[in-house]
């Protein structure tokens, strides 16, 4: 069901739940995507978003409706999930920060499925091969999971790293998506694909 949200400007943004196999998925989307992740609580993705973004209330809108980028967004994260990869990376997302996360979100949508970096490499893509920490911070303070893939940045002695949704299911994201994610957890160097 999607209820649209209202902030304080008057823009609307709507959010919904979908089942996935791992876990319930929730969007918040106005234009674009403004959080998402395997979660049924709106108000924790809320309080994600950036708050020049962030709307401020929350009504219920009539089941069935799919209004602005949710209309994009709840057909790719079924599109993903039925094998069609790719299909996040063409939902529109906005989300705020300084430069240098707002540009390591970006290169992050360009990190294709099945491909999977170091938070050091991840960094370099970035253009600033030192800012490892801030590459990390970048996927910490995403809101935008799967429609940003976070996922696909692990650590530099193989492990996974973390994740706001867990272990199990960021190890499931990369095994759909082709990857051995049992040889990254068990220490070996992550492979880039091209």
């Amino acid at each position: 069901m999607a209820r649209p949200l209202r902030d304080r400007d008057g823009l609307t943004a709507s959010v919904a739940t979908a089942p996935t196999p791992d876990g319930p998925f929730t969007i918040i989307a106005g234009s674009a995507v403004l959080a998402s992740g395997w979660t049924e609580d709106p108000a924790g993705l809320l309080a994600l978003i950036h708050p020049g973004l962030r709307p401020g209330r929350l009504e219920e809108a009539p089941s069935g409706s799919a209004p602005g980028a949710l209309a994009q967004a709840l057909p790719a994260l079924e599109a993903y999930y039925d094998g069609e990869l790719g299909a996040p990376a063409q939902v529109p997302v906005l989300q705020r920060s300084g430069p240098f996360r707002e540009r390591a979100w970006e290169v992050l949508r360009g990190i294709g499925p099945g491909r999977l970096v170091s938070y050091a490499e991840y960094a370099a893509l970035c253009g600033s091969p030192r800012a490892v920490r801030a590459a990390a911070g970048a996927c910490a303070f995403n809101a935008a999971a799967l429609f940003v893939p976070c996922h696909r940045v692990a650590r530099a002695d193989g492990s996974l790293g973390g994740f706001r949704y867990g272990p199990a299911t960021k190890q499931s994201l990369l095994a759909r998506e082709g990857r051995r994610a049992q040889e990254v957890d068990a220490g070996h160097s992550p492979r880039r694909r091209r």
